[in-house]
């Protein structure tokens, strides 16, 4: 086994809560509010809710599913379900210098695991953090194939990692669970994305199982050869894994806090494309039918997103001609904005046929470093913009203010919470860290639950 892969396990096994700084914590506890509240709106899309309906032959003491009418099911079967609607409407947060979705794919099985098992929320939180950190050094170290969606793959022995924490399991037994899950790492394409196949989802939400899964693999008494990790991201689901930087600055340079979060309710590699074109509107402020064209200029990635007629909500977020339109004509391209109606709306559908988008070699060289993106507005009375942005708001080195992320957790939290229950559960994870057990967070979900 790789002595990296060893000193991660014992980095996720042995780091105490005191030993991550103050701003680390309270990052760690923006994340876990930001995560919370994309489950719990994602809970509502309906084939998330009719899924829930079909699994209720699990239900018993285990663990809660954060949704509408929802009670508890086993821990592997509620972070499954958790993940799924976390990763419905597109709106979790990620990190900023490799591909994956660090918080929505390993949180749900922590929080399943620690509810069963009467964790603390100290437990909950370190378990996060150090998850993190085996999140993005191995989706850094990763190459992933090229259709490959990040959904399921290195975030998967993350989770495992984390839920392994959660389980109490020493350096080796989190050794043990990660190498394990190498063999449930999924195989998903981003041509589901385009394609409206809401199916990819659920191999995020696996990534939750894993969580659970694996710790119970191995208390249980089960082996993994040695170099899992290595033989499944170089050779099987992934085209490479380079570990020369994996455990660079280990315990100095905190990764949760190198991450984005998202207000645009679409595909993170857009975002830049957006920003840009927010400011061009914002300087001519034209009416949709005032716009004679909008074309973009990004990198590789988010060039691909172009289809200017998506078959569905799903599709609809992966689409940067209809986030362009939505923008247009609403204002905004938050949760509330690119939502089933803009779909059906035939103001923005005829925006989305002005929208064309290239890519540009030269953005493409700068990536990750920067994420770059140009728009040239241009309206029928002959003026014309041109906006350039480096990377997204949203990014640690672009962060949104912590207000308007909280803003954005009630916002969400109201498809499910009543007001009261938005505010108790944002001041119990503010004090996360004083909790004697994780449930008490899944207590306060379903006594604030609307009915």
């Amino acid at each position: 086994m790789g002595l990296s892969i060893e000193k991660l396990a014992q980095f996720t096994a042995q780091t105490q809560w005191e030993q991550i700084p103050a701003h680390v914590q309270q990052h760690a506890k923006l994340v876990l509010l930001d995560t919370l509240g994309v489950i719990l709106a994602g809970s509502v899309r309906p084939e998330v809710a009719a899924l829930r309906e079909r699994m209720a032959c699990t239900v018993g003491p285990g663990a809660t599913v954060y949704a509408l009418g929802a009670s508890t099911h086993d821990p592997r079967t509620a972070a499954l379900l958790n993940g799924i609607a976390g990763r419905a409407i597109e709106l979790c947060e990620g990190l900023r210098l490799a591909s994956g979705q660090a918080a929505m794919q390993i949180l749900p099985g922590m929080l399943a695991v620690g509810e069963h098992g009467n964790v603390s929320g100290k437990t909950l939180l370190t378990a996060l953090v150090t998850g993190y950190e085996i999140a993005a050094r191995i989706g850094m170290a990763f190459t992933p194939r090229p259709l490959a969606h990040q959904n399921g793959q290195a975030m998967v022995i993350a989770a495992a990692a984390a839920g392994a924490r959660m389980r109490g399991l020493d350096a080796a037994g989190v050794s043990l669970a990660m190498r394990i899950s190498a063999i449930l790492m999924m195989t998903p394409s981003y041509t589901n994305t385009g394609a409206g196949a809401t199916a990819l989802n659920v191999s995020g939400g696996m990534a939750g199982f894993a969580g659970a899964f694996a710790p119970d693999l191995a208390l249980a008494g089960f082996e993994a050869q040695p170099d899992a990790i290595e033989e499944s991201l170089s050779k099987m689901v992934g085209d490479g894994f380079n570990t020369e930087h994996l455990l660079d600055e280990l315990g100095t340079r905190w990764e949760i806090t190198r991450n984005y979060f998202r207000l645009h309710a679409c595909c993170n590699p857009v975002h830049p494309a957006i920003d840009a074109l927010q400011a061009a509107l914002a300087e001519l402020k034209p009416h949709a039918e005032d716009i004679e064209r909008i074309e973009f200029a990004t990198y590789r990635f988010a060039s691909v997103m172009k289809n200017p007629s998506p078959s569905n909500y799903f599709a609809s977020k992966y689409s940067l001609p209809h986030a362009a339109a939505v923008m247009v004509v609403r204002g905004d391209t938050r949760h509330r904005a690119i939502d089933d109606s803009a779909l059906r709306d035939p103001t923005i559908a005829a925006v989305r046929a002005r929208v064309s988008m290239v890519e540009d070699a030269a953005m493409s060289a700068r990536v990750p470093k920067d994420k770059p993106a140009k728009v040239t507005l241009t309206l029928k009375d002959g003026r014309c913009i041109t906006h350039a942005v480096d990377s997204h708001v949203g990014d640690f080195n672009n962060p949104y203010p912590e207000a308007v992320l909280r803003e954005k957790f009630r916002d969400l939290a109201s498809d499910v919470l009543t007001r009261e229950g938005i505010a108790a559960v944002e001041r119990a994870i503010d004090g996360c860290e004083l909790s004697a057990s994780v449930g008490e967070l899944s207590v306060l979900i379903q006594r604030f639950k609307k009915h």
